[in-house]
């Protein structure tokens, strides 16, 4: 392989995850390419918040601005370009390029996020990332003293009660026609928290809130809905490079975002680190990520070169 012609570190995604990881490694001086499309799971959400300097800026707007930052590094280069396929093995990996020629590598960065699927209830996937989320540190202040709605019948809907408690002025769990069981059922009832057990017919935008209309019983105004998604790998370059998943299929790294592969790393919605019960999905959770793996990279590139 030709290594005048190698970039240090692909990085295979332009979220928060992938954009710090391009600026830690443009300030250390390490030639990287990022690939990047126009897809992100926090499209859907017109203000992000919960992020240090930048609660309730739109997602697009910080991305702008990090990618303005990364582009300022001469080691940093950005191609508007999908990946097909990524091969090979540390010090030569191959990135195929939609309609391209191949790129080459001697590491991978992962920051390529999930893809959420929303429950199917009519009205969801309109109003969600706005006045229907999936994450009350990310959404659950905008529902201060409402009413806020939480729609399942895993025993998740309890903790959530119980987190929304100090923020909502009633919440109503919202069974969709399916059974709890007995220990959800003696939380909330502990919490104090009411069920509309009938399935939901539709979710509809109503002045600033939201109305639920139930099969045989009176709708339930709202003003926010918490609901929980089912959500996957959104590229398949973990099933590509053979790399370790966590029982929900997220791609296990340690704590500097190494995979189980030499010289893959991952950060961002998609890794779950060690500890975890699954991904930490947060703008900000992610940029650390990033940092870290790209840190990563740099550390272990330079210890293979000496002797301790």
């Amino acid at each position: 392989m030709d290594k005048s012609n190698v970039y240090d570190v692909a990085v295979i995604g332009a979220g928060s995850a992938g954009l710090q990881a391009a600026q830690t490694l443009g300030r250390m001086h390490r030639s990287s390419v990022v690939f990047s499309t126009d897809r992100y799971r926090n499209d859907p959400t017109g203000h992000m918040h919960n992020f240090l300097g930048h609660d309730g800026a739109p997602p697009a707007e910080l991305r702008t601005a990090a990618r303005k930052d990364a582009e300022a590094y001469a080691d940093v280069t950005f191609r508007e370009a999908g990946v097909t396929r990524i091969s090979g093995e540390l010090d030569d990996f191959v990135i195929e390029v939609a309609g391209e020629e191949p790129v080459r590598a001697r590491r991978v960065l992962l920051a390529t996020g999930v893809r959420d699927t929303l429950p199917d209830v009519p009205g969801i996937e309109e109003n969600f990332g706005d006045l229907v989320a999936h994450c009350p540190f990310c959404h659950g202040h905008e529902y201060a003293g409402t009413r806020v709605g939480i729609l399942g019948s895993a025993p998740h809907v309890a903790a959530m009660a119980s987190m929304l408690g100090p923020i909502a002025a009633e919440i109503v769990v919202l069974s969709n026609g399916e059974d709890l069981d007995e220990a959800t059922v003696a939380n909330l009832e502990r919490l104090g928290v009411p069920v509309a057990a009938q399935p939901v017919r539709v979710v509809r935008r109503e002045g600033d809130g939201l109305v639920v209309e139930l099969d045989g019983a009176e709708p339930i105004a709202l003003g926010g809905m918490l609901v929980k998604t089912d959500w996957e790998q959104s590229t398949p370059f973990a099933d590509q490079l053979d790399l370790e998943r966590s029982a929900m299929d997220a791609v296990i790294v340690d704590a500097f975002g190494r995979t189980s592969v030499p010289g893959v790393y991952a950060a961002g919605d998609m890794a779950q680190g060690p500890g975890l019960p699954m991904p930490m999905a947060s703008v900000l959770a992610a940029a650390a990520a990033g940092m870290m793996a790209a840190a990563a990279c740099v550390q272990d590139a330079a210890l293979e070169r000496i002797t301790l």
